[in-house]
């Protein structure tokens, strides 16, 4: 099975579902802040630099500045080793009216959320840059923060030679990983907010990070002024269940693409993955052969947004012919590949994270159980999903993610898109059916998350986080 497939790739998927999904689409959500209300108090703008609980500023250029904050490896053991996360702000455009700070987390998991700030001023609508100071953050074992999670250097190379990553990250990064999970990362977001000096705070998350702030909203629910949780996995699955979810979700685009691409998309993309199996074609020099398996997670690629559809069809036009570059091209999307070569350590740590999650460690007959689950849901897609076994090597969690409540939290909304093959509607309804106040609300799109989608839902979550306003029941957009 593809250590870069499933939940660990999900760390990818998310940063372009998120940083590409939520950028290219958003489109401002107009001019108007929404009706006035005593909902949406304004509070004066820290001093230059700095912030209430001491976080020190630094101006990066573009409206953005950076800092750190150190917080516990283990929250529970305030005296031992320590974290440093790595943060970026984009202070409110309208400093008289601030109402707070907007925490946004992009998902993953694995992903850094101080990415999506530096590309604030096209991921948010202008109620939102206006109105927040906009801080992400990259969670402990991501992005800028320190410690990283360190599993693997060449992805190309085990693309050759697939294999769960647990025992490479166990032996690089060592016994710290157990406090790599979402519980010990909600934790970070309390201190983040006591750092920012705030009693309350807002929250959107994405994908993993609808997971992320529901587990923080569960933790600190008197901290919380309002939350938006796009796009979510079922809170009550475990990981077989989310696994096959997931799997589910990608056939189910996958079957969307084929009948939009035509009566024989169907049938040459079936002749073309079997071909593949036989005989992997070139790609490009020096970069590894496209087989069905790295064909799959392409395509995987494109299922995140249907703006990449026709680019999908081009690439597998030319597979047929024997050129693998179009694949290979949407592949090193999906993994992050950058210009120069490298990638990101989201594979990694979205591994690890997931792991981290979930105290299943399935044998040898149980993971085959469940990969013939998988495959069965999804032939076309298995192949590059990942398997049953993805948690082989790593250590079992002492404390799996907690129950997800949101109880006294007070009102949360959820937005599902119908479409979406990563975090399928069913299993956002789970989540907020989860939580004592959820208020789910639907995006008609094939995408990976809602918001951006349209102008409704730009104006539900505008409304929402700036003036408290709630939609109502069986709000569609």
């Amino acid at each position: 099975m593809d250590a870069a497939a499933g939940p660990a790739a999900r760390a990818a998927r998310v940063a372009l579902a998120a940083l590409l999904t939520v950028a290219a689409c958003t489109s401002g959500g107009g001019d108007e802040d929404g009706p006035a209300g005593s909902a949406a108090t304004t509070i004066a703008p820290a001093p230059p630099g700095t912030a209430a609980g001491g976080l020190r500023w630094t101006d990066r250029g573009d409206g953005i500045e950076t800092a750190t904050l150190t917080v516990p490896l283990d929250h529970d053991e305030p005296d031992g080793g320590t974290v440093e996360l790595f943060l970026a702000r984009h202070p409110a455009r309208d400093p008289e009216r601030r109402i707070g700070t907007l925490l946004v987390n992009p998902g993953g998991p694995g992903v850094g959320g101080s990415e999506m700030v530096m590309l604030a001023q096209q991921a948010f609508g202008d109620p939102l840059l206006e109105r927040f100071d906009i801080v992400g953050w990259d969670p402990r074992g991501t992005g800028r923060s320190t410690p990283a999670i360190d599993c693997i250097d060449d992805l190309d190379a085990h693309a050759t030679a697939p294999e769960p990553l647990g025992p490479a990250c166990v032996e690089r990064s060592g016994d710290w990983l157990a406090d790599m999970g979402t519980n010990a990362s909600a934790r970070d977001i309390d201190a983040i907010r006591r750092a920012l000096g705030e009693d309350t705070i807002s929250y959107l998350g994405f994908s993993y990070g609808s997971e992320l702030g529901a587990t923080w909203a569960t933790m600190f629910p008197d901290t919380v002024r309002a939350a938006v949780l796009d796009g979510a996995a079922d809170p009550t699955a475990d990981l077989a269940t989310r696994l096959l979810q997931r799997a589910a979700g990608f056939e189910a685009a996958l079957d969307r693409y084929l009948d939009a691409a035509g009566p024989d998309a169907a049938a040459e993309l079936d002749a073309l993955l079997a071909r593949l199996d036989e005989a992997p074609i070139p790609s490009r020099p020096g970069r590894p052969r496209i087989d069905r398996r790295i064909a799959a997670q392409a395509i995987a690629q494109a299922m995140y947004h249907e703006g990449l559809w026709d680019q999908l069809t081009e690439a597998l036009a030319a597979a047929r012919r024997g050129d693998g570059s179009g694949l290979l091209m949407l592949w090193d999307s999906y993994l992050l590949r950058r210009p120069d070569g490298t990638w990101p350590n989201t594979v990694e740590a979205g591994q690890v994270i997931t792991c981290m999650d979930h105290a299943e460690r399935y044998d040898a007959a149980t993971a085959d159980q469940v990969d013939a689950r998988i495959a069965a849901a999804a032939s076309r897609m298995a192949a590059g999903l990942h398997g049953a076994d993805m948690c082989r090597g790593l250590p079992v969690p002492d404390a799996p993610r907690i129950e997800v409540t949101g109880a006294g939290a007070g009102p949360i909304v959820v937005v599902g898109t119908t479409g979406d093959p990563a975090t399928p509607l069913a299993s956002t309804r789970a989540m907020a059916d989860a939580l004592e106040d959820g208020h789910l609300v639907v995006v008609t799109a094939n995408q990976h998350t809602g918001y951006g989608a349209n102008a409704c839902i730009e104006d539900v979550v505008h409304r929402y986080l700036v003036d408290l306003t709630i939609p109502p029941e069986h709000t569609t957009c």
